[in-house]
């Protein structure tokens, strides 16, 4: 078949609706395994499991023949390739345990991410927290610091008294976790430790503060400006592809415009001819 049909064939609507509603079965169908079935349902199940790993093998070679080198510069294409390299790896050849190995066997529910794709607000979505992440690199080492400080103070005042909470600095990490969830922070946390310390407050009161208020927000605050970044962009490709489609209507209606300057002109040429030959005959 030829590249380009294959081509229009992986990118017409009814292809993609086609592979998502396929997506979406196999996605149920890794969860219903999931359950203790009879023996004849778990076999139909694994069945038509199969038959949908076949059918990603063939979009992917499709996508493969009609893209050729450009296939890999896709990062959805690179995420459904490696699923389904890891679905066809035998679990019983790796010397992993059993539990890693059942692991790999349900991976291609991973696949069911590529259902956003298929919305363009989702992907905005995706694309801005790929953004955000490096913007909040230099925020999640302000909060690695906050925590060791925190860490080093509360094993310091309070190991010895709460053992469970602040024994040790990955106790201490725990705790502030917890406690910067706001997860019965209080109630479980920092009261018992003020019945104790009555002026423990002064150590969790600002560590609340500044870790669930200030920094929470300055990451929201970046993810915000990330979307709307992304959001500005998407609507910028939209329109400049609105630019294109109308340039190409523009030219079009130009070229058809040209052709039917030139019938005109073999119409003329024709009646010219026909004027002759008519004059012919009477002289």
């Amino acid at each position: 078949m030829d590249r380009e049909r294959v081509r229009e064939l992986v990118e017409s609507s009814r292809f993609e609706a086609t592979i998502m509603t396929i997506v979406v079965v196999n996605s149920i169908i890794i969860g219903i395994q999931t359950a203790h079935l009879p023996q004849g349902i778990d076999f139909a199940l694994t069945i038509i499991d199969n038959i949908c790993l076949a059918i990603y093998i063939v979009e992917a070679c499709l996508k493969i023949y009609a893209y050729h080198g450009s296939y890999f510069k896709d990062g959805w294409n690179i995420f459904d390739f490696t699923i389904i390299v890891l679905s066809l790896i035998p679990a019983e050849i790796l010397p992993i345990p059993a539990q890693a190995a059942r692991v790999l066997r349900v991976f291609r529910a991973f696949r069911a991410f590529r259902l956003i794709s298929a919305f363009k607000q989702m992907r905005v979505i995706v694309e801005a927290v790929g953004k955000y992440i490096p913007g909040v690199a230099g925020t999640g080492v302000l909060l690695i610091i906050l925590f060791y400080v925190f860490a080093i103070i509360g094993t310091t005042l309070f190991g010895e008294a709460f053992p469970e909470y602040f024994g040790n600095l990955g106790d201490s990490f725990y705790t502030l976790f917890q406690v910067m969830t706001l997860e019965s922070w209080s109630a479980g946390v920092s009261r018992p430790v003020m019945e104790v310390f009555p002026w423990a407050w002064v150590y969790f009161v600002p560590f609340v503060i500044i870790s669930a208020f200030i920094m929470v927000n300055v990451v929201v605050g970046i993810v915000v400006g990330t979307i709307d970044e992304s959001r500005e962009h998407l609507r910028r490709e939209e329109e400049m592809e609105a630019m294109e489609q109308g340039d190409e209507h523009a030219k079009l209606m130009e070229e058809i415009d040209e052709l039917k300057g030139h019938l005109a002109t073999i119409e003329g040429m024709l009646a010219d001819q026909e004027e002759r030959k008519k004059l012919e005959e009477r002289s």
